[in-house]
């Protein structure tokens, strides 16, 4: 075996099931700021969104996107 195939051997994939994971949540991030006339009470940013929590919820789903982003790498 040749000193090539040995290094393509040890690099890791990327965890798909991780990878998909992270861009669900980063997709869920964004449709929680999409506004919605069929709403009753108005998001804590003021307006009429699909998320009555959107700038919480956002946050959260944006920030365990990155987690998952990161560690799709080591798994």
């Amino acid at each position: 075996m040749s000193v090539e195939s040995k290094n393509n051997d040890t690099v890791k994939k990327p965890n798909l099931f991780l990878t998909i994971l992270s861009v669900l949540c980063i997709l869920g991030a964004v449709i929680t700021l999409i506004p919605c006339s069929n709403i009753e009470d108005a998001c804590m940013l003021g307006y009429k969104a699909i998320c009555a929590f959107t700038p919480v919820s956002t946050i959260i789903l944006i920030v365990a996107g990155v987690i998952l982003w990161i560690l799709r790498k080591k798994f």
